[in-house]
């Protein structure tokens, strides 16, 4: 079954963020086995308190363990550390069916 991680990062610099951390962590994703279903700047907070003008990106993953293998690698954890300072993120991990384009 895939998993998607969904990402939401308040971001302050976002042209340093794009051009440090983007670059590098689309490199390890696709090295681990994963897909950018979307990535894109501005969601509209409806409910709760975190991500007004935010961006979001999810990832699809084969499955939670190759998603987990590229969250723990030490290529990720070190470009993790070109974005601190930079924005503030909330990440999930969720298992799902495939999603069906229409």
């Amino acid at each position: 079954m895939p998993a998607y991680m969904i990402v939401t990062a308040t971001i302050k610099d976002r042209d340093g963020f794009i051009a440090g951390y983007g670059a590098k962590a689309a490199d390890i994703v696709a090295q681990y086995g994963g897909e950018y279903l979307l990535r894109g700047p501005g969601a509209e907070l409806l409910e709760g308190d975190f991500g007004d003008g935010a961006g979001m990106v999810i990832s699809k993953w084969p499955d939670r363990e190759a998603a987990l293998k590229f969250w723990n690698s030490p290529e990720y954890s070190e470009a993790k550390k070109l974005r601190e300072g930079m924005a503030d993120c909330q990440i999930l991990l969720i298992d799902g069916p495939d999603l069906i384009e229409a």
